[in-house]
C-alpha cells in the first residue's frame, strides 16, 4: 500500500473515531426537550401520560390502553395517549399520540402502522387544516388514503381508511418525517437538547365513495381537538401554493413510503 492510500485510510479512521466521540459526548450530555403536547408526569419514569380531551364537539370518548404489541415493540420510555371518539350517529374517529423519550426510535414512519394492520396504502398528500385557537393558523398534516377488505356478517366488504398525521415538539410542528429528523439532529447539535417529538394521528373508516364526507368530518374534529392538547402551533396561516412557517422552519410534503 502506497503512502497516499495509507494517508487516506488513516484520515478516514480518524474521521470515524471523531464522529463516534462526538456522538458519544452528545448522548452523555444531551438534555431532553419539553413536550409539545399536554401531558402529566408518571412517577418513577420519564414517561408522561398524554392528555387528550375527553370530549370533542359532540364526540364523547373512551380511553384505550396501548396494545402489548405496541408496548413490547417501542422503547420503554415511550409515552402514549389514545382515545376513541364516537359521534351520536355512530361515526368513530380514533386520536392517537406517541411521544419519544431519550430513545428516538419511538417515532417511526407512520406508514408502517397501516401496513402492519393490513391496509393497502394509496395516495399520500400534504394538507393544511385551519385552526382558530389559540390564534388562527394552518396545521400541516399528511393525509393517507388506504384500503382493505374485511369480513362483515360473513361476507367480504371493501373499506377505505383515512389516516391523518403530523409531528409536534416544543415549538415545532411538521407533517414531514424527514424534516422532523433533520430538525431533531440540527437542534441537538446546536443546543445539546434532544427534542421530545410526538407523532399524532387521526383515523376513520368509511365505505368507498364516502371519503370526501368522512374527511370533512375529520377536518372539523381535528380543528376542534388540536387546541385542547397541542402546546405548539404554526406561526402563520398558509397561503395557496405556500407552506406555512413553523417556529422551526418550513414544511414540505412527506415522501410517504
Amino acid at each position: 500500500m502506497n503512502k497516499q492510500k495509507w494517508t487516506l485510510m488513516l484520515a478516514g479512521l480518524a474521521l470515524m473515531a471523531g464522529s463516534a466521540a462526538v456522538l458519544a459526548w452528545l448522548h452523555a450530555h444531551q438534555k431532553l426537550g419539553a413536550p409539545g403536547l399536554k401531558s402529566s408526569p408518571m412517577p418513577g419514569t420519564i414517561c408522561r401520560l398524554i392528555i387528550l380531551p375527553e370530549q370533542v364537539l359532540d364526540y364523547p370518548s373512551q380511553w384505550l390502553e396501548p396494545s402489548e404489541v405496541t408496548t413490547n415493540t417501542l422503547p420503554k420510555d415511550t409515552s402514549y395517549g389514545n382515545r376513541l371518539y364516537t359521534a351520536p350517529d355512530g361515526f368513530q374517529i380514533s386520536l392517537n399520540a406517541v411521544m419519544m423519550g431519550t430513545d428516538r426510535t419511538s417515532i417511526h414512519k407512520p406508514q408502517y402502522c397501516l401496513v402492519g394492520q393490513g391496509w393497502n396504502l394509496g395516495e399520500a398528500r400534504l394538507e393544511w387544516l385551519p385552526v382558530a385557537k389559540p390564534h388562527h393558523y394552518s396545521l400541516p398534516v399528511t393525509k393517507i388514503t388506504a384500503s382493505k377488505t374485511a369480513m362483515q356478517d360473513g361476507r367480504k366488504v371493501p373499506l377505505t381508511g383515512l389516516y391523518v398525521y403530523w409531528f409536534v415538539a416544543d415549538g415545532a410542528v411538521t407533517a414531514n418525517h424527514l424534516q422532523r429528523m433533520w430538525w431533531m439532529a440540527s437542534h441537538l447539535l446546536q443546543h445539546g437538547e434532544l427534542q421530545r417529538w410526538a407523532y399524532v394521528s387521526c383515523f376513520a373508516v368509511c365505505r368507498p365513495g364516502e371519503e370526501a364526507a368522512t374527511y370533512e368530518r375529520m377536518r372539523r374534529f381535528i380543528a376542534a381537538a388540536a387546541p385542547e392538547f397541542m402546546l405548539a402551533t404554526t406561526t402563520t396561516a398558509a397561503e395557496p401554493g405556500r407552506s406555512p412557517l413553523t417556529r422551526a422552519g418550513t414544511i414540505a410534503p412527506d415522501p410517504g413510503r
